[in-house]
């Protein structure tokens, strides 16, 4: 049964999601994980995870404790099981730091194949002034109670759909019309966002939050998987405990190629992390 089936509320730091993303110092700047099989959707692991696994990595790495900005190039497509991470100190300074990590795998010969490498500021969002200046605004989306979840689906997804037993997520029913087989044609996803066993939100769970909906080419009317090529985060300040607000838009497709802006809401309505992805589509 999976965590997320428990009654009892997890707390930051001891959830499945913060079990699943600890890395292992072997030695400095070199990290052993076992990528988990429980954050896969379709046939892929959720990049939002693991750009969350290489955020650890980094936090271990770097003298600052909190992602600011991560960027991350996906080269190959990772699979549950042993990987390494290896982080570099790019440069250190009072408010930020700056550090690179490549996450590796290995192929049917033993050798390591680069899968994913990112680019990362850290800092203390503690230590951020409290003046906000925004035209921002929260998406307006209707309840909880009145929103649906992977769990109300008329069919299940084809392929592994371990990811939805581990997260929280209501729907707003307005961008759900390609499960029914009516897409809007509009490339926009909203939901309510929260890990399914009830630990709070932080940081490194923003970047996974970014990557978690069900993607907006679903919306334009097309199927199937659709990876990731380069995803950037901003993490804008620490969440406030309880469930967040994500609201995803896609405005281009072209190429088989098309893009997914995210702004992820708090339970105080502040915008705590921000994205941009670039993902590829199958059009036939």
């Amino acid at each position: 049964m999976p965590e997320a089936a428990s009654a009892t509320r997890a707390t930051i730091g001891d959830s499945e999601f913060d079990r699943d993303t600890a890395v292992n110092r072997r030695a400095p700047g070199v990290y052993d994980i076992d990528i988990s099989a429980g954050w896969t959707i379709i046939s892929a692991v959720n990049g939002g995870y693991l750009l969350a696994v290489l955020g650890r990595a980094l936090a271990d790495a770097l003298p600052h404790a909190d992602p600011f900005t991560i960027s991350a190039h996906y080269l190959t497509a990772s699979q549950p099981g042993p990987a390494v991470v290896r982080t570099d100190v790019v440069r250190t300074g009072r408010t930020l730091s700056t550090g690179q990590a490549s996450l590796f795998q290995y192929d049917d010969e033993g050798k390591e194949v680069e899968r994913i490498r990112a680019l990362a500021s850290y800092g203390d969002l503690d230590s951020l002034p409290d003046d906000v200046r925004t035209s921002a605004k929260p998406p307006v989306f209707p309840p909880m109670d009145q929103c649906f979840g992977p769990e109300d689906g008329p069919v299940p997804v084809e392929g592994s759909s371990a990811i939805t037993d581990r997260l929280m997520l209501k729907l707003d029913p307005s961008t759900l019309g390609w499960a029914l087989g009516a897409p809007s044609g509009k490339g926009e996803m909203r939901s309510w966002f929260g890990l399914a066993d009830g630990r709070d939100a932080d940081p490194f769970s923003l970047l996974l939050a970014v990557d978690a909906l069900p993607p907006t080419a679903f919306g334009i009317g097309l199927k199937g998987w659709v990876p990731t090529v380069e995803l950037t985060v901003h993490v804008r300040c620490r969440p406030a405990p309880g469930p967040l607000r994500v609201a995803i838009t896609t405005r281009n497709l072209a190429g088989g190629f098309l893009e997914e802006d995210a702004e992820v809401w708090d339970s105080a309505d502040r915008l705590v992390a921000q994205s941009r992805q670039l993902a590829r589509v199958r059009l036939s």
